[in-house]
């Protein structure tokens, strides 16, 4: 950039970016007004977008830093747009003005660059670009989403946006850590994280095959995914490496989500042992391959299985999120005490019997303690209680297979379960 700059003045570059973006965003409108035949007869295209842009980039240049002659352009343009939208809505009887928004932002272009940069001006441009181009998509999602899920995402904004924020962090128990922003924090982290697969998996691949089950169901809950996979596999009389496969894509989608939530609630602790959680994602994926390798071609029996939908509880219903909240302080306060009374025995021990219930609050906890304990200490006892959780799923999942998917099962979580007690004797 700083040779371009060297040849050409900054208003020139300014100009021929303005140009060029203003007629990128003419070019997808005429491409939008070509595949739809019916509002073909319209304000402008490309040329005329173009036009706006470069209107918009001589009025605010002429002002010498007053707004003045921009804004009266800007008033004349809002006049003829009005002018094209009241015939468009009065003779043609049609609604819609996302044409003339879109006009408007197009006018501003110049604006942005100059007050900002010209890095915030291709953020717009590509946004303005995929909401033009999703319309039909958007509309598909929003016909698929019942009133309840609209609710439902209401209350999560004002759960994080406005509650959080106002939540004291004052220490409720002396020595625990605990406080009601704390405690907040993490039940609206992991039920937005839950949430954002709650969605995906229902609304954009409801009748997704295993494979997909199993990458989502991971990051949602990969306990109930592999218990889920497990009964189905019970139910199929053709080859099942199909389903052991999405088994373990939820294991990896969950090494995944614990690596993401220690990036959120411990950063430096993230940045320190970052490498251990991505050669478990990398062997769990290894194993998830395997299997997925053996199962039958496209055509043969067993392949190509699809799952039916299954009616999960929604990550941001209120007995959810509150019995989130419960098993976070009681973690947090059954960590202390062990702490307290055993030492780095007790957070040893203690890590490995919460595998047998959800890991994810105790493993906040850990990522958010205010314990004097050292870091290699919490990553043991995080991947102590992920290896002790990833047993409890393989007993689970022979459990409601009826025994089909032993074999398999033990194979696959004692490579995992076994590199992953090798990483921390290597590692710690």
């Amino acid at each position: 950039m700083e040779s371009i700059t060297n040849i050409f003045s900054t208003d020139i570059i300014n100009f021929a970016v303005v140009a060029l973006m203003s007629l990128v965003i003419g070019l997808s409108q005429r491409k939008l007004y070509e595949k739809n035949s019916d509002i073909l007869h319209t304000f402008g295209s490309d040329r005329t977008f173009t036009l706006i842009g470069i209107l918009g980039y001589v009025l605010y240049v002429m002002g010498n830093g007053s707004l003045t002659p921009f804004l009266y352009g800007g008033a004349t343009l809002s006049l003829l747009l009005s002018i094209a939208y009241a015939h468009k809505l009065f003779i043609r009887q049609r609604t819609g003005i996302t044409s003339i928004m879109i006009a408007l932002i197009t006018y501003c272009i110049a604006p942005i660059i100059y007050v900002s940069s010209i890095t915030l001006a291709i953020l717009v441009v590509v946004t303005v670009l995929v909401l033009a181009e999703m319309k039909d998509k958007f509309t598909e999602f929003t016909k698929k989403m019942n009133d309840e899920e609209f609710i439902n995402l209401a209350k999560f904004l004002i759960i994080a946006g406005v509650i959080l924020p106002i939540l004291p962090n004052n220490e409720l128990i002396e020595g625990t850590g605990l406080t009601p922003y704390t405690i907040w924090l993490a039940t609206v982290v992991i039920s937005g994280i839950s949430y954002i697969s709650y969605l995906v998996k229902k609304y954009l691949f409801p009748n997704g095959g295993v494979i997909i089950t199993g990458i989502l169901g991971g990051i949602y809950s990969s306990t109930a995914t592999c218990i889920i996979l497990s009964k189905k596999a019970k139910d199929h009389s053709g080859d099942l490496k199909e389903y052991i496969a999405a088994i373990f894509c939820a294991i990896t989608m969950m090494y995944f989500k614990i690596f993401i939530l220690l990036g959120i609630f411990n950063y430096n602790l993230m940045l320190k042992y970052w490498y251990l959680f991505a050669i478990m994602i990398v062997v769990s994926a290894v194993v998830a391959y395997f299997f997925y390798r053996q199962k039958p071609k496209a055509g043969e029996n067993g392949s190509d299985t699809k799952i039916e939908e299954e009616e999960e509880k929604n990550p941001l219903e209120f007995k959810v999120a509150i019995l989130f909240a419960i098993l976070f302080i009681a973690f947090t306060l059954v960590t202390t005490y062990a702490l307290v009374y055993f030492g780095d025995s007790g957070l040893r021990i203690l890590s490995i019997i919460v595998g047998v219930t959800d890991i994810n609050p105790f493993i906040i906890n850990l990522f958010q303690t205010q314990h004097n304990v050292s870091d290699a200490l919490l990553i043991l006892a995080t991947f102590q209680a992920i290896i002790s959780n990833n047993v409890v799923k393989m007993l689970y999942g022979i459990f409601f297979s009826g025994k089909k998917l032993l074999k398999d099962l033990c194979i696959g979580f004692g490579v995992i379960c076994a590199f992953n007690i090798l990483l921390l004797i290597i590692a710690l």
